[in-house]
């Protein structure tokens, strides 16, 4: 009974180096809150369309439909405005936003609506002073073109380099380090898939984008609901083949672990994808309803890979017909990929309890052994 006594932090101390050994092979996922983590904000007619993450500030950023503004949020819905621009032409809209995080900037799409006289160009404002670098004026594909550009979304790569889509011409400029703007991809696999004409996205093309780490582009089409891979070296374009088309595809990011979630704001959906092959083709594993009348047109990756979706309402913005100060930032979770969190935890739970019965049998057997010697 000794030999049992003076060991009986042996089975604990084991157990618990067992599962830190596991763990280092196969990392459990992040344990997250038991509730998504909702910030409600408060801005007059501010209705954003654009979402990105400051990694540096710790806080959210949006543009806005009606101010030539770029406003910070805290997790707790503070509201500050970041910048103001006022030598931008009046009325227009600040869309999609990416952090340039190498040259400590934020980079904004700046587009006029109709009936506004046509405006398309990328701005970059320093995040310390506020002041603004440079306003990249976006070129048409033809002078002659007679489509109306629509810049809507940016990505941004390691190297400071911005890729802009164009709804309207479904083509992609690129703005360099500099500033300086170029047509960077107009392959014909972005007009080669038919549109449904009575939709109400129909003339919205390429749309949401994101740099991916390995040097290439996921770009949506929201009147194809199609995604294409789009290498960010020379431009060229290919489908990514999908278990099915997606409806209204708006904002693309790419989570740590490589998980693409894809939001529609005409459809109040969140598709969670995975791709095994460096998305040549990719798999639509889970989806989530999300709030329609908050019209979500952006998603994006916070602190600790935590995936959020902004709730705009642009769309009542765009109607022209109401006020509104009340606006939303709210966690996305996939609940499948939460059920297979819980089971991975059960099954290491029952790994180090099986291992600690199978030590108190070996223990058991072996002093009564040694009982048997002793007498």
């Amino acid at each position: 009974m000794n030999l049992l006594s003076s060991n009986q932090s042996f089975p604990i101390l084991t157990v618990l180096l067992f599962l830190l050994l596991i763990f280092q092979i196969s990392p459990p996922p992040t344990v997250l809150a038991a509730t998504p983590h909702v910030i409600n904000f408060r801005s007059p007619n501010l209705y954003p369309e654009g979402l990105a993450w400051d990694p540096k500030g710790q806080h959210f950023l949006v543009g806005s439909l009606r101010h030539r503004t770029i406003s910070s949020v805290s997790d707790a819905g503070v509201v500050e405005t970041l910048i103001f621009d006022p030598s931008l032409p009046e009325n227009v809209t600040v869309l999609g936003l990416a952090v340039d995080s190498l040259n400590n900037r934020v980079l904004a799409v700046i587009h006029a609506m109709e009936p506004l006289p046509p405006f398309n160009a990328l701005a970059a404002y320093d995040l310390r002073s506020r002041h603004r670098q440079f306003l990249s004026l976006l070129p048409s594909a033809d002078e002659n073109d007679a489509v109306r550009s629509i810049a809507n979304d940016v990505a941004v790569d390691f190297k400071g380099n911005a890729y802009v889509t164009n709804s309207a011409g479904n083509y992609i400029w690129k703005v360099n380090n500099e500033g300086e703007a170029s047509i960077f991809s107009n392959s014909p696999r972005f007009t080669e898939h038919p549109v449904v004409r009575d939709t109400p996205y129909s003339f919205f093309g390429l749309n949401g984008i994101a740099y991916v780490s390995n040097g290439y582009l996921i770009v949506s089409q929201s009147n194809t609901g199609k995604l294409f891979k789009v290498d960010a070296e020379d431009g060229t374009a290919r489908q990514v083949l999908l278990n099915g088309d997606l409806t209204g595809p708006d904002g693309v990011v790419m989570r740590p672990d490589g998980v693409v979630l894809v939001v529609s704001p005409v459809e109040g959906k969140m598709w969670f994808l995975k791709s095994n092959d460096g998305w040549g083709e990719g798999v639509v594993f889970d989806k989530i309803n999300l709030d329609l009348e908050g019209y979500p047109t952006s998603v994006v990756v916070g602190e600790m890979g935590r995936a959020y979706v902004l709730y705009g309402r642009v769309k009542e913005g765009i109607l022209g017909n109401s006020e509104r100060e009340s606006f939303g930032i709210e966690e996305v979770r996939s609940p499948k990929e939460n059920e297979d969190e819980n089971v991975w935890m059960y099954v290491m739970i029952g790994v180090g309890l099986a291992y600690f019965m199978y030590w108190r049998f070996q223990m058991g057997q072996l002093v009564k052994n040694m009982d048997k010697k002793i007498n």
